[in-house]
């Protein structure tokens, strides 16, 4: 039988269940890929804004990857990681800190309805201590409650609904109008660039689609919540590590620059 503890502010996180012989290879695999992720996206970042030839409204709007996957990341990574290392007894996070965690986890996603969500999620008394999940997110928490949670359901599969009607009908839309342009267009080499990007662009969109679904939907099967977490780790950290691939090797100008820095210190060594 459960244990009941009302409105505790000290909250035990599960974490990832692995063994002691594959604890350190996933721990230096998530270290070195949030490594990655740093050095990458900040030398994206520090990169468009010493190049003046990038000083152009599409990599301004561009640097909101990088800041992005810095962002979710940080967010993330260095806590789970420090979490790893310890028992499961000692994987302990208050309450109000992991609100703070669940919305900067949703932030990047959409302001307005996560809030109104986490709003409804707060009003909740707990009588549950145990996160089951390597970090906190909205779902997480409502599962700490043991009153009827069925407005915030509701409300949360409306949410998902509403971003990804959003979300695919305006890639759906830009893509129509993309390919539109290419079927008429004569310039093979405009068509060819113009492929290469929007499927690479895809290919993320999907992986981080598909991740994000993967997880709203294992919520409600408690039994395969360690695909859940391994879906959700995937996200984080596929996609922090393919964006500044993708789009900054993609980019001349980047490529450019890149070249004659390379170029520069040859020349000083």
């Amino acid at each position: 039988m459960e244990n009941y503890t009302f409105n505790s502010f000290t909250l035990q996180l599960e974490g990832l269940k692995v063994t002691e012989d594959y604890m350190y290879p996933v721990f230096f695999f998530l270290f070195f890929s949030y490594l990655f992720i740093i050095l990458v996206n900040v030398g994206i970042l520090v990169l468009v804004c010493i190049d003046k030839s990038l000083h152009q409204p599409m990599y301004l709007i561009f640097c909101n990857l990088p800041f992005n996957d810095i962002f979710a990341s940080t967010v993330l990574v260095p806590r789970f990681l420090i979490d790893m290392l310890k028992s499961p007894s000692e994987r302990l996070i208050s309450y109000y800190e992991c609100v703070v965690q669940a919305f900067t986890t949703h932030l990047s996603v959409a302001f307005v309805l996560v809030a109104i969500l986490l709003g409804l999620t707060v009003r909740l008394n707990r009588c549950r201590t145990l996160i089951t999940n390597p970090y906190c997110d909205n779902a997480s928490l409502f599962k700490l409650s043991c009153e009827d949670v069925f407005v915030n359901n509701i409300y949360g599969l409306i949410f998902t609904v509403v971003l990804f009607t959003g979300s695919i009908g305006s890639m759906v839309l830009t893509y129509s109008k993309i390919t539109v342009v290419c079927l008429t267009s004569k310039n093979k080499s405009l068509n060819g660039k113009a492929l290469k990007t929007c499927s690479t662009h895809l290919f993320v969109y999907l992986v981080l689609s598909l991740s994000g679904l993967l997880i709203i939907i294992l919520h409600r099967f408690p039994q395969y919540s360690d695909y859940r977490k391994l879906s959700a780790i995937v996200g984080h950290i596929v996609t922090g590590s393919l964006n500044p691939i993708i789009y900054g090797v993609q980019s001349q100008e980047i490529r450019k620059f890149i070249s004659k820095l390379l170029h520069s210190r040859k020349i000083l060594s």
